[in-house]
């Protein structure tokens, strides 16, 4: 099966998806260009169309409406746009983290293509850490990422890694404006990099500030029946009220955490996502990387963990491309978001 990663590059150790080629810390931006399949722009033309005139004979019209995005280096195309469409180039991505790594500490640690070319990022890291009880350790990223086909604003998002199993989940506080954790610039505006890095500024108190909601994540005790609960209204978008008295949900994973060895391998449920709901409940109950450290078990912290697991790790994808693409931009990442509210919700 084809890869959607056309190329990717990382300092450090093997990235968790496996891909990429390795690079020594401290590299320039040229050669993180080169590494990760960046060093191309992206080049338009417009749009002409065969057609006939009166006598039968071809002739070439102009569609002026809009144009087609190609690559410098291939001539490959990736998407046809409208005229007022303002593209991003590869490199304007990496140059983002120019001053920022040169200046302030921030260390370049994955940089990418995906889809040959259509969409393209760079993760890097803020120097930003801390630990919840248990010395369970989190790491503080900004990813910068785009997309010429449509389907991504150039997006500045604030990421956390916990390092025990190197979940990624994205930093959006709760009872903030999306600015807290993220900066969208819609392809109708142009991208200045200087304006979001203004916009991001606040980066000490975000960070501060999701640290502290994950503290009070990992002080929250929950019970089997609130882990039934809290599964059913990430997988299937319900209440948490509601699904707490649905006591064939909660009787059902009474049964299951009975038997954590044989959770996964028994009997599906019955219910939507009920295989995903199996998974994530086992790897809440001790099968999860981390489950144990006191922050996750038997916490709220722990329940989104294991979502957030399951998404980066054991969540049926085509191949290890597929589900990066997945995880940091597509329904694994809207499936995270929704793990992170409900658990907040349980903080109230």
């Amino acid at each position: 099966m084809a890869h959607q990663l056309e190329q990717m590059a990382y300092v450090g150790q093997t990235p968790w998806h496996g891909l990429g080629n390795s690079l020594a810390q401290n590299q320039p931006i040229e050669v993180w260009a080169k590494q990760a399949g960046m060093d191309w722009q992206i080049e338009s033309s417009n749009i002409s169309y065969m057609a006939k005139n009166d006598r039968g004979q071809s002739i070439i019209m102009p569609y002026e409406e809009q144009r087609v995005l190609y690559r410098s280096d291939t001539h490959a195309p990736l998407s046809v746009v409208s005229q007022r469409y303002q593209e991003v180039q590869p490199m304007e991505i990496l140059n983002f983290y120019k001053d920022l790594t040169e200046q302030s500490g921030f260390e370049l640690e994955t940089a990418g293509v995906l889809k040959g070319g259509k969409k393209f990022w760079a993760l890097a890291k803020t120097g930003q850490s801390s630990a919840l009880k248990g010395k369970d350790v989190s790491n503080g990223y900004i990813l910068l990422a785009t997309a010429c086909d449509g389907t991504l604003a150039t997006t500045a998002q604030f990421t956390s890694i916990r390092v025990v199993c190197n979940n990624t989940l994205a930093i959006a506080l709760k009872g903030q404006n999306s600015a807290a954790g993220v900066v969208k610039v819609p392809h109708s505006t142009k991208f200045d990099a200087e304006k979001i890095k203004q916009q991001l500024g606040i980066s000490v108190r975000a960070w501060d500030q999701h640290m502290y909601e994950m503290k009070q994540l990992s002080q929250r005790k929950v019970t089997q029946q609130e882990a039934a609960a809290y599964f059913d209204a990430v997988f299937n978008n319900t209440s948490l009220s509601s699904t707490e008295q649905d006591e064939g949900i909660i009787q059902y994973y009474r049964n299951i955490a009975s038997q954590p060895n044989n959770v996964y391998k028994a009997e599906q449920k019955s219910e939507p996502n009920g295989r995903a709901m199996s998974k994530v409940m086992t790897m809440f109950n001790g099968h999860g990387r981390g489950a144990e450290l006191s922050s996750a078990k038997d916490t709220s912290y722990g329940l989104l963990c294991s979502v957030t697991e399951f998404c980066d790790h054991e969540r049926r994808a085509m191949s290890q491309d597929h589900r990066l693409d997945s995880t940091w931009f597509g329904t694994g990442a809207g499936l995270k978001q929704r793990a992170l509210e409900q658990a907040l919700n349980m903080v109230i």
